[in-house]
């Protein structure tokens, strides 16, 4: 399949939207809300395949008969879920957390078809921050950007100046890994 179907984005995310237009994907926005509080004892894996699969499960009755493609990504340091920081306090943390060393971001996608039958499924990353400190810290912070940003950081903003490395899917770190949503629709697709 070389020419795309067009999806329902079932997101508000502008880094999501972007990543379509840069490849030519042809979308429409359908911006859900839905309660993303983790649940006891649920791993990173787990914990966004489900919120992927309730955005898109929230957006299925305004676009039925269509493709919805939903996505959640967080990032995990030793086993820690880092997810939006509560204020800039949680963000000096989380970045702290991650200077000078390599992380995982994980990001889940959910798609529903036109036959109501649900794919899930993830991609993970790993990213190596560089040595930061506590002024280049302080100075990201008051950018405002870590705020709404899993991990406290945006690859592909101003925090790209402290990304010493990266194994993956650049894509799945900014919020949707192009790829394997490919995979996915093509699966989806064949069986329609």
């Amino acid at each position: 399949m070389l020419e795309l179907p067009k999806i329902i984005l079932a997101s508000a995310s502008p880094r999501r939207a972007e990543i379509l237009r840069t490849v030519g994907w042809p979308f429409e926005t359908l911006p859900v809300n839905i309660d993303e509080s983790r649940r006891d004892n649920e791993d990173a894996a787990g914990y966004v395949q489900r919120l992927a699969r309730e955005k898109a499960e929230a957006a299925a009755p305004k676009a039925r008969n269509q493709l919805i493609v939903a996505a959640d990504t967080t990032v995990v340091i030793d086993d820690h879920i880092l997810e939006k920081p509560l204020d800039e306090n949680d963000a000096r943390r989380m970045l702290r957390l991650l200077n000078n060393r390599w992380h995982q971001v994980l990001t889940g996608i959910a798609i529903i078809d036109a036959q109501s039958r649900t794919m899930i499924a993830y991609e993970q990353t790993e990213v190596k921050f560089a040595a930061m400190s506590d002024e280049q810290i302080d100075w990201y912070v008051a950018s405002d950007e870590p705020m709404g940003k899993a991990g406290a950081y945006a690859i592909q903003g101003l925090g790209a100046r402290f990304i010493e490395g990266i194994r993956g899917d650049y894509f799945n770190v900014v919020g949707l890994p192009v790829r394997l949503l490919y995979e996915l629709v093509l699966q989806a697709t064949a069986s329609s």
